[in-house]
């Protein structure tokens, strides 16, 4: 099972961390405010007072054995870029970064990140849910309990029609839209095939979403 990381406890890392704490992962989460850890401890694996500036302190957690590290400071560029490079030098498989403009993102891009996210765009719970499937491209939440996902047809149900796929009746979703392309279909019947490559724009329950990602 995968191990993340997240540096930075604001409104954004908070939200990636407990997320994925939600979803059964093992958590690091990693900030220099002592109020911020105290704040996340209960939710989350393991949570540490840490400068992220400091190296050896960095490495003293382990932190390049960790599958991802999400990189969730906010307003401090400086360290943000920082960090990023210094996660990257130490060897850490995939980096995440917060951008706050796209100049920024850009700059993350040039010193190594393996994804930059802009949290007005992102939100934590959707990012948290894009790191740990292949197939799901974005999410909404509508309610605690209901989202629509964007997924690519997972490769069970290529080839076979809506209702042969039996999403409705069996998995308990519905397929509001197929996209195809350029091509998108809106409300396809159950004879509409899915071919390999379709995405799909699906609603329902979150226990019920998440069995079809994991397929």
């Amino acid at each position: 099972m995968k191990q993340f990381a997240v540096i930075g406890l604001g409104r954004f890392g908070r939200s990636v961390a407990v997320t994925l704490s939600k979803m059964g992962y093992d958590v690091l989460a990693i900030d220099s405010n002592e109020e911020k850890v105290n704040d996340i401890i209960e939710h989350v694996t393991h949570a540490v007072q840490v400068d992220a500036m400091d190296e050896q302190a960095l490495k003293a957690l382990g932190i390049r054995n960790f599958d991802v590290v999400i990189v969730a400071i906010g307003q401090d560029v400086q360290s943000n870029i920082l960090i990023t490079v210094m996660l990257k030098e130490m060897g850490v498989k995939k980096v995440v970064s917060k951008a706050v403009t796209e100049l920024h993102g850009k700059v993350l891009e040039k010193v190594g990140a393996d994804k930059v996210v802009f949290p007005e765009r992102d939100m934590g719970v959707r990012v948290a849910h894009a790191l740990v499937s292949k197939n799901i491209l974005d999410q909404i939440n509508l309610s605690p309990d209901y989202s629509i996902i964007e997924l690519i047809a997972p490769e069970e149900f290529t080839g076979k029609t809506l209702g042969e796929g039996a999403l409705r009746g069996k998995h308990g979703v519905t397929v509001l839209a197929i996209r195809r392309g350029s091509e998108i279909i809106i409300s396809p019947g159950a004879k509409h095939m899915i071919e390999k490559g379709d995405v799909l724009v699906v609603v329902g329950r979150n226990d019920k979403l998440k069995n079809l990602e994991e397929r």
